[in-house]
């Protein structure tokens, strides 16, 4: 009985890991998603942006023309503009796919808008930046830990397509606020905000055993934007190895907490608080776990066992008709998924995390 069951193992990671077939199960994710379009504010937001980065790096691992087709089409709807509130990291992540379908074919798009917003966001005041806002928590531009991937990456690639390095180091300068306001130097990770740092609040938030409350999928937002970061920040900038750093510390952390079935929960040091896996923030994980070992950053030895596990508790969550499921709804904390959840960012992660998978040798 054993071997039987050890035989279907090794023959489900055989088809799992057949590149063809990753390649299929994305087409699927994303024919599934066009035909499911969602978005919370607009279709300029912070979800289709997370989803159509995961377009885009698919089709710069397939060359698929598929993907190519969809950015480009949604860019066109979307007049190539970000959302309109130009304080808020969310609204400009739309603007990685704009600068990825760019960089297939120079002036395919116009940059005019997102060069407005990243001036106007980076180099102009607001409530937030000043520390005027009326909520205690909002006194630093990304005071939530997923700006890190809302904005960074987009501002890292925008410098890369201009040669304008101010818009490194003003990155840097936002990115390293929330960092010492928000990362935890014991446990290697990130409150979403400020509710839920120890020893500064009147009480301290916790999980029933106790333990710090962190997000699965905040801190799959900054794990899986230290690698877009990683992807196009220069080999000779003056502060890399301080993202390097904080990537492969994160990276050994999360590694740590990925469960049996090969998924992470979404409180991770409470995966009983709900004990079941959670897409959104195991895709980025396995994204970014396989994107070091793709670019030599994590020991290919030591990380591959966790991606390909990962990978195949994935397409366990993949529905026939492409939906991608068990996906946490849109929130800021701790919260259940089912079979049936899903959101167009839990696609996004999918598409992402089986970008990389592609690539592994």
């Amino acid at each position: 009985m054993l071997l039987s069951i050890l035989y279907g193992i090794g023959i489900n990671a055989q088809e799992n890991f057949d590149k063809s077939k990753i390649e299929k199960a994305m087409v699927k994710a994303m024919e599934w998603q066009e035909a499911h379009p969602i978005f919370a504010l607009a279709p300029t937001d912070w979800t289709n942006g997370a989803y159509y980065v995961g377009v885009s790096r698919a089709h710069q691992a397939t060359k698929n023309p598929i993907f190519l087709a969809a950015l480009k089409t949604m860019g066109y709807r979307n007049d190539w503009k970000p959302l309109y509130r130009t304080y808020h990291a969310d609204d400009v992540a739309i603007s990685y796919t704009y600068l990825y379908a760019n960089s297939t074919r120079r002036n395919l798009v116009d940059l005019a808008p997102t060069k407005e917003f990243l001036d106007i966001h980076l180099f102009e005041t607001n409530p937030w930046k000043d520390g005027t806002d009326k909520h205690a928590e909002k006194k630093i531009l990304w005071w939530w830990c997923d700006a890190l991937f809302m904005a960074p990456p987009v501002i890292v690639e925008y410098a890369k397509q201009t040669g304008e390095q101010k818009y490194l180091d003003a990155m840097h300068t936002f990115y390293k606020q929330t960092y010492d306001l928000l990362y935890d130097e014991e446990e290697h990770l990130f409150a979403r905000d400020t509710r839920f740092q120890w020893g500064v609040n009147e009480k301290d938030l916790k999980e029933e055993n106790g333990k710090k409350i962190f997000w699965a999928r905040g801190n799959g937002w900054v794990l899986g934007g230290l690698a877009l970061i990683l992807s196009d920040i220069p080999e000779d900038y003056k502060n890399r190895d301080f993202y390097v750093d904080l990537y492969k510390e994160m990276a050994a952390r999360i590694k740590s907490l990925q469960q049996a079935d090969g998924l992470w929960r979404t409180s991770l040091l409470s995966p009983e608080s709900f004990d079941h896996g959670e897409v959104s923030a195991s895709g980025f994980y396995t994204f970014a776990l396989a994107w070091g070992i793709n670019n030599g950053i994590l020991e290919k030895a030591e990380y591959t066992p966790s991606v390909t596990k990962a990978w195949q508790a994935l397409m366990s969550c993949q529905h026939e008709n492409g939906m991608v499921g068990w996906v946490q709804d849109i929130g800021a904390s701790p919260e259940p998924a089912t079979k049936d959840s899903w959101q167009n960012y839990g696609t996004g992660a999918f598409l992402l995390a089986g970008s990389e998978l592609l690539k592994l040798q």
